[in-house]
């Protein structure tokens, strides 16, 4: 888990809570929501993020579902009922007994997978604005799905997970390649911006790469993982 501030834009914006088990996804949400000048604090479990969530207290969550340990909709029920914070979904699933829980929790958006970060900041800027005007966000009812895709039709019917990892890294320029990449290296080894983006500099200069370079293979190699362990 982290967390990290997007300079005085940060604190003018407001601070988002991200959790997502893909750190793929997790890097890209993070970084499109950190450049639209958020302050964001991430995690990759429902433990880790009931835990920033408490320490400290964001205007708003954005929650993955399904997950190993605890999921989206059981750190949905501590938000709402504990810490009153409000919550917004970002899953691969949109069948009727997902809409209809994420309907029953409260939540102030559902956004399908996979995702596009150019849709995602427009939806949270709308919901905190409405929130802080002390109005609801749109209502729940029905999933707002996601344009742009860059993931076959067969891709993901087959694994959706897999292919909410690809399709950021499809699309991505090289800078935007580069911020993944530091994101990975900031969650496998827990830690900061600044040290994670040393370690990726050492890394390409050891394999006499550039960083964009550097960049590409790791995204790769995390999407292979992620497609290995659902093989």
């Amino acid at each position: 888990m982290s967390a990290g501030a997007a300079g005085g834009a940060g604190a003018r914006k407001g601070r988002i809570l991200v959790l997502d088990d893909d750190r793929l996804v997790l890097a890209t949400v993070v970084h499109g929501l950190t450049q639209a000048g958020y302050e964001v604090i991430d995690a990759d479990n429902g433990d880790d993020a009931i835990l920033l969530a408490r320490e400290h207290r964001p205007e708003l969550a954005l929650l993955d579902i399904r997950m190993e340990g605890k999921t989206g909709f059981d750190v949905a029920e501590y938000l709402r009922d504990v810490c009153r914070i409000p919550f917004m979904f970002l899953s691969a699933f949109s069948d009727e007994a997902t809409t209809a829980k994420v309907e029953a929790l409260g939540a102030v958006a559902y956004l399908v997978k996979p995702l596009d970060v150019g849709k995602i900041v427009p939806t949270v800027d709308a919901v905190l604005a409405r929130l802080r005007a002390g109005g609801r966000a749109a209502p729940t009812g029905q999933p707002t799905p996601a344009l742009a895709s860059t993931a076959s039709p067969s891709a993901s019917a087959a694994d959706p997970a897999s292919a909410a990892s690809a399709a950021p890294a499809a699309a991505a320029l090289p800078q935007d390649l580069v911020a993944m990449a530091v994101g990975v290296v900031m969650h496998r080894y827990s830690l900061t911006r600044e040290r994670a983006w040393q370690r990726l500099q050492r890394l390409a200069r050891e394999q006499g790469l550039s960083h964009e370079q550097q960049a590409l293979r790791l995204v790769q190699a995390v999407e292979e993982l992620a497609r290995g362990a659902q093989d």
